[in-house]
């Protein structure tokens, strides 16, 4: 039975973790604050659709794998813990303020359908039919039916739930509530990790998901190749007063003068209100971003104004110099895989990237899962050229 070192229980970690567990791994999961990292804050949207940039085409094959992926992903998680996980397949509206913020949908809308992908437009008036609070001066809307959510934080109570529980497949995991500082090796073999506290954990395979902690683990210098950067973001929490009819039933992603800003509405009347995207290396809440994001909220959806605001918070991202994640073996190494560097993108590529990270602390290699997890894992070398 192979023995297998998580480091980091955000959704990558955890995520992997329960891969491995089915796959009868002991796992044992490492972190010290877990669940409250970059996981914490994400507003949950599978958005390979709404979610495509202009000239990133290398990261779409893994938005829209993983996207396929999270609806068995979801079902098997329900079936192991035994009750739903706040996961919702309603469409997301991509809802333009003005005319040139429609435009750019527009010219967005022509990259999506290009890749296959399907995107309606919507006049005022039909936008309005779907989702009654926009506001009557939006100047445009386009439906994007395969992009979905979830709720990260019961997704990351479900997931923990999986590989805690002494029930459910494989053995049991377990949680050590401790810092990585480093790795264990053996010349070119990595058998553990040192922890803040002295001690050291001994594993067959170690899987590094620590986000933005990675540079601060030490032992690994030939994964200076992996190179993050602070994506801070400011991101809302609000709630549907006590008696009041429900705001929204569909992700709202929207542009206001080019800013963008996003509604995600929860089953349970909560609403994420998100979120800047700033490299100021400021890890507080910035006053200009939450001003932004209620402005901004209100000009597209005016009853967002009468939402009790629940929460404000500020996290980091892990982004990389070519937007694409660090998955896959570290080079002249053996026994660690390294998975972080999500960014924006952490819970769309949770089961994909989860799997992958699971074959391959596994022992195996990816041809034996196909050539198409081969290309997948190409893209995510930690030996690419960005």
């Amino acid at each position: 039975m192979r023995e297998t070192l998580v480091v980091g229980a955000g959704i990558a970690g955890l995520s992997a973790a329960w891969y491995l567990r089915r796959a009868g791994h002991t796992v044992t999961v490492v972190d010290p604050d877990p669940g409250n990292g970059a996981s914490h804050a994400a507003a949950g949207m599978i958005a390979a659709v709404s979610e495509v940039v202009h000239q990133h085409d290398a990261i779409r094959p893994l938005m829209l794998a993983s996207a396929a992926a999270y609806p068995q992903f979801i079902a098997d998680l329900e079936q192991t813990v035994g009750h739903p996980v706040s996961y919702l397949p309603t469409a997301t509206l991509g809802v333009g303020a003005t005319p040139g913020d429609v435009a750019a949908f527009r010219n967005l809308s022509d990259v999506q359908r290009a890749a296959g992908m399907t995107v309606e437009q919507l006049t005022v008036r039909q936008a309005r039919r779907v989702e009654p609070s926009l506001a009557p001066g939006i100047s445009g809307a386009f439906l994007v039916a395969d992009d979905h959510q979830v709720n990260p934080r019961t997704l990351l109570g479900a997931l923990a739930e999986a590989v805690y529980s002494p029930t459910g497949e494989g053995p049991q995991g377990r949680l050590v509530r401790r810092q990585v500082t480093g790795v264990l090796r053996d010349g070119d073999v990595v058998t553990g990790v040192h922890l803040a506290d002295g001690r050291e954990l001994q594993g067959d395979a170690t899987v590094l998901c620590p986000g933005m902690s990675f540079p601060d683990i030490d032992g690994l210098p030939e994964a200076q190749c992996v190179r993050l950067r602070p994506v801070h973001g400011d991101i809302l929490r609000a709630r549907v007063k006590p008696g009041r009819p429900g705001l929204l039933e569909r992700t709202v992603r929207g542009l206001v003068d080019g800013r963008p800003v996003y509604l995600v509405p929860r089953a349970d009347g909560e609403i994420v209100i998100g979120a800047t995207e700033r490299e100021d290396g400021f890890d507080g809440v910035s006053l200009e971003g939450v001003h932004q994001l209620l402005r901004d909220a209100q000009i597209l959806v005016p009853g967002a104004a009468d939402l009790e605001l629940t929460e404000i918070m500020a996290r980091a991202r892990p982004g990389t110099p070519d937007d694409l994640p660090y998955l896959g073996g570290v080079p002249g190494v053996d026994g660690v895989i390294v998975s972080t560097g999500y960014s924006r993108h952490g819970v769309l590529l949770a089961p994909l990237c989860a799997r992958l990270a699971a074959v391959l602390a596994s022992g195996k290699t990816p041809e034996n899962r196909g050539r198409h997890d081969a290309t997948l894992l190409s893209t995510t070398s930690l030996e690419r050229t960005p």
